[in-house]
């Protein structure tokens, strides 16, 4: 089994994909965080955002982590369909002709780049949001601020959705196909469940919806508190999706000719 995760990392290690998708991400961090920062305190329409100094700005600067599923989702979708888009496939399983050892490490080594890709985003977090707290001349609490609570929400929410791409891979096969699916579940469909307040019941109980109760970020912006699950129940909901897409992943594979 070693062996067969090795070589997983090391198929796509061996590629550009994965560095140019952390660089975007962390990009993207940035871009949420320089926001984070440039609104602090400000009050607009009535509404107004926690300051730099409080623990609750730090509190929703650190979610800011959260925003990288999107990018480790489009790796798992890859590891998946790669295979069948350049045929390598084939060469897989005559090397390992049980395919589900194959598909039990593909999700071994997506759960290490899931946990590769939040550290990246943790330890870039770390050298800017708190720096602009201490800068502002506030004191950084990781209780208050519930920090541990948050990385390990981020760790988690990243770790299923490289799980959650596999198995999205594995059930379409096709790469573009795989890629527009995960794109739309995450920007339209957990969007709008997350959004609506009459849609938040649902919501919640969605992938997105349990990694935000695992990392509690309920703060009240001024548009009423989201409706969450307990941080315990969204860490078993997190857990009992994993179970899913890892079955999923394997399911479909094991079952269909791959010529």
């Amino acid at each position: 089994m070693t062996a067969l995760v090795r070589a997983e990392l090391h198929k796509l290690f061996t590629t550009r994909l994965w560095w140019i998708m952390m660089i975007v991400m962390i990009l993207l961090i940035g871009i949420s965080l320089g926001f984070a920062i440039g609104s602090a305190g400000v009050e607009s329409n009535g509404l107004s955002t926690p300051a730099r100094t409080s623990p609750e700005w730090l509190e929703l600067a650190w979610s800011a982590g959260a925003s990288g599923s999107i990018f480790v989702m489009i790796l798992g979708v890859i590891m998946m369909t790669s295979e069948y888009r350049y045929q390598t496939v084939t060469g897989t399983f005559l090397a390992t002709p049980r395919r589900t050892p194959v598909i039990a490490a593909k999700l071994v080594a997506g759960l290490i780049v899931g946990a590769l890709f939040a550290v990246a985003a943790l330890l870039f977090e770390t050298v800017v949001a708190i720096p602009a707290v201490l800068i502002s001349g506030g004191e950084v609490s990781l209780t208050a601020s519930h920090i541990p609570q948050i990385s390990l929400g981020i760790l988690a929410n990243l770790a299923l959705n490289v799980l959650f791409g596999i198995g999205l891979g594995a059930l379409v096969r096709n790469q573009i196909a795989g890629v527009v699916a995960a794109i739309v579940w995450s920007y339209a469909i957990e969007g709008i469940f997350s959004s609506f307040p009459a849609l938040q019941p649902v919501g919640k109980w969605l992938p997105g919806g349990a990694a935000r109760a695992l990392m509690s970020i309920d703060i009240d912006t001024g548009l009423g508190r989201p409706d969450l699950l307990p941080a315990w129940a969204g860490a078993l909901v997190l857990i009992a999706y994993a179970v899913l897409f890892a079955f999923v992943a394997s399911a479909t594979t094991v079952r269909r000719d791959i010529t």
